[in-house]
């Protein structure tokens, strides 16, 4: 038997439920895995909330990235046997002490990769691999603006632009969360509570804006946004913590100086085994090299879940939270 977390229909933390089932047995190409870290990710709150399509004749169980060890291997698995240490992103159903999952979406966990680092990174290194790898090749000598830069996400993708050379600026919502940016290697961050970050931006680029503006907040940020970036400069939308982006028009764009804009996923870059592989071992290196390392802030035991859901969408958080089953 194993406690996983699941809601019967859509809503907030509320409808969140701690329920026990059968460990279950993998079907042909799936494993079974006893899972130590699950990640806590803003994806959880929105699947949950039923902005995503929800299960119609079953429970939802939340939850997009995991690590923990193979309890038992399907017919047709290779490259997996028992015991191995194995992680994921982007594969819903996570919160749980144990669970199936299909073998081609799980990468092997080096032995310097932890369980906590892993479990923090999966996801949230991930996005940054190819936010700032593939969405906007960047180049040493490039600047951009990160929104939420005190977040999960945030925190990785400002010591990884301090790797590669590109000058950043984040903004954050207090004194706390900017001092937390700035140690993750921000070279400027704005409290946007209390600084207009439209105006601070043209004023650290001495008017010329930046490249690429990362934006996973939304609804309260987007027309800021558009209004810092270059010419021809990126505008990519992976997240709406305030809300939807209800009043995006082509021509905004053009207004703003002929500008892209891209609302990418994470899935849509891991589609195969071979990007999987690809993505992780890129982030794998980082985390080996000492050149990124998640801060885990916040704790939750799974049966907890809801606490966590609560904590997050408060902005009470800061870097990752990780949920953790105790096996």
């Amino acid at each position: 038997m194993g406690r996983f977390i699941c809601a019967e229909t859509p809503g907030n933390a509320d409808v969140l439920e701690l329920r026990d089932r059968p460990t279950p047995s993998p079907a042909a190409g799936q494993v079974t895995v006893s899972q130590t870290k699950m990640g806590l990710n803003f994806l959880d709150v929105y699947q949950t909330s039923g902005v995503y399509p929800f299960p119609e004749n079953d429970v939802f169980v939340p939850g997009n990235e995991g690590v923990g060890k193979i309890l038992a291997v399907g017919e047709g698995v290779t490259g997996f046997k028992e015991g191995d240490r194995v992680g994921y992103p982007m594969v819903v159903g996570a919160f749980a002490e144990e669970r199936v999952i299909a073998a081609d979406r799980l990468v092997q966990l080096p032995d310097d990769v932890s369980d906590d680092m892993a479990a923090a990174t999966m996801l949230k290194g991930m996005t940054v691999e190819y936010l700032l790898t593939r969405s906007v090749p960047l180049q040493a000598g490039d600047t951009v603006l990160f929104h939420a830069a005190a977040g999960g996400v945030g925190l990785l993708a400002g010591q990884w632009l301090k790797a590669i050379g590109v000058t950043s600026i984040g903004t954050a919502g207090s004194k706390e969360k900017c001092a937390l940016a700035s140690e993750a290697g921000y070279d400027h961050v704005i409290n946007y509570t209390t600084d207009d970050f439209v105006g601070a931006v043209k004023d650290i680029t001495g008017g010329k804006g930046v490249r690429a503006v990362y934006d996973s907040v939304g609804k309260d940020t987007y027309p800021g946004s558009l209004q810092v970036l270059q010419d021809c400069g990126h505008f990519i939308a992976f997240g709406q913590s305030s809300g939807l982006i209800t009043d995006f028009k082509l021509g905004d764009l053009a207004a703003n100086g002929s500008l892209y804009a891209q609302r990418p996923t994470l899935a849509t870059y891991i589609a195969s085994n071979a990007q999987l592989a690809e993505m992780a071992q890129n982030l794998f290196s980082m985390l080996s090299a000492g050149k990124i390392k998640a801060s885990v802030n916040q704790r939750y035991d799974l049966a907890d879940t809801a606490e966590a859901f609560r904590a997050l969408t408060g902005r009470k958080t800061t870097g990752v939270t990780l949920i953790e089953t105790g096996l």
